[in-house]
Parts: structure tokens; sequence; C-alpha cells
């Protein structure tokens, strides 16, 4: 996959993405990132990038032209993939949302600064925005790379195994279960017993059930939409009626 990152702020790109699993995925070249700055493609003397939004208001809005040039030079006669504006107003980004992207040969993430981007810009460039939260940022860049890393980790080979995507949160459409490492003690806490058993099946049940379990008590909604098996429903029926009694005996406290 190629992705190509358009900034004012190039130098809040490339030192990240070259750490960790993604400086290896490009070092071994299941993806290329780039960060290209917009500032060269402005015409005007000074290579501005922002002016006044024209009807007033506080703060400077970036300008069309140097976006729009960028644009047309990164991706070429050929392209064949998403432009993605970081944006407020866009779509919230979920795993479904990420599978989605990870699918794409190429991604352009466009990063806003200041007040926002002419609405200009957004028609002739942009395939969909995209959120990463119900909050704002100062810019851009740390959203973007939010997205990137989120797709390039589902791309075959990044992670190095393949199982790893699969088993974790919202994957799944459940939050992931409780991991653990060595020591089997620390501080008095112990592994679970079933986790040093051998017992794949055993096991298996008790990650999923575990997941089941967070998910209802951290992010209740999630779960109208899981297929659950006889034993699974029964489990979640005997969390929701535990609940429920405590409830009760604090309101009676």
């Amino acid at each position: 996959m190629k992705i190509k990152v358009l900034t004012t702020f190039p130098e809040m790109i490339r030192p990240v993405v070259s750490q960790s699993i993604l400086g290896r995925a490009m070092e071994n070249g299941l993806i290329s990132i780039e960060a290209i700055d917009i500032r060269p493609y402005a015409e005007n003397k000074h290579h501005n990038t922002d002016d006044y939004p024209f009807g007033g208001g506080a703060g400077m809005v970036m300008m069309a032209q140097p976006i729009v040039s960028a644009f047309r030079e990164a991706q070429g006669e050929d392209f064949k993939g998403k432009r993605i504006y970081m944006s407020p107003k866009g779509q919230t980004l979920t795993q479904k949302k990420a599978e989605e992207l990870a699918k794409e040969p190429e991604l352009i993430f466009l990063c806003g600064h200041y007040e926002g981007v002419d609405q200009r810009a957004i028609d002739l460039c942009i395939d969909e925005e995209l959120s990463i939260g119900d909050y704002v940022l100062t810019g851009g860049e740390m959203a973007a790379l939010v997205v990137i890393d989120a797709v390039a980790r589902l791309i075959p080979g990044v992670l190095g195994s393949e199982e790893s995507p699969v088993d974790e949160s919202f994957s799944s459409g459940l939050l992931e279960y409780p991991q653990y490492t060595r020591p089997r003690s620390f501080e008095g806490m112990e592994v679970p017993e079933v986790l040093l058993s051998g017992n794949h099946a055993l096991i298996n049940k008790w990650r999923r059930e575990e997941s089941i379990r967070i998910t209802y008590e951290r992010r209740p909604e999630m779960l109208s939409g899981i297929e659950l098996n006889k034993k699974e429903r029964a489990f979640l029926d005997a969390l929701i009626r535990e609940k429920e009694e405590g409830d009760n005996n604090h309101a009676d406290d």
C-alpha cells in the first residue's frame, strides 16, 4: 500500500512512521508512507498556505491553490485509491472503516490546520472526510497518524502474525480479553489457572467469556450486533442478573 500525507508540518509525520511496526513494514516493502509539504506548492511570493476567511471571523483558512496543486502531483494520472480529509465533521473511524481502507492500494491524507480548509479544495480533491472522535485537535497530523496505524496493521505481514488483528478488540465485535505473561505470580496476583492448563478448548471458552464480560461492563451497546451461542447467551444473562441484583441491593441501602 502507498500512503501519502499532505501537510504543512511533515516533520510531525516522518519521525513517527519511521519507528516500530510501521518502520519495519516500510523497510520490508509492505507499505510506503510519504509526508509531502504543501508549502512549496503555494504560488504566492512568500509560499503562504493560509489567508483570512471571506465573510470575516477569527483565525485563518488554508488556501485551495496549494492543496489542489499538491494533490495533483501526489496522485499522478493513474491514482486508484481514496483521498481523505481529516476533519471533525467526518465519519467517525471504526475498525470496520479501517478494514475497508486497508483494501485500498493507495491512500492520500490531507491534514488541515487553523480554522479549516477552503471548501473548494475539498470539493475538488477529497473523496471522504474522516474523524477520530468528537473533539478538536490543533491539526490533522495526529489524527492522520491514528488512521494510518489502524489501517497499516491490517495489511498482511505488517504485524508478523496473521492471527493478531483477528483476536483484538473490535475485530470480533467484542472488546479483547485480558492478557498475561511471565511471571505467574506478581505482587500477590496470579495468572488465571485456566491459562496454564494447556487445554485450548477451555482457554478459548474463558477468553470468549471474558470478552463478553468486559464488553458488557464497558460497552454494552456493542453486544446488540453479536451472535452468541446458547452457552454464551446464558453466561451473558447471568452477568445481567448479577448486575441487576447488585443495583437493587444498592437501592435498598
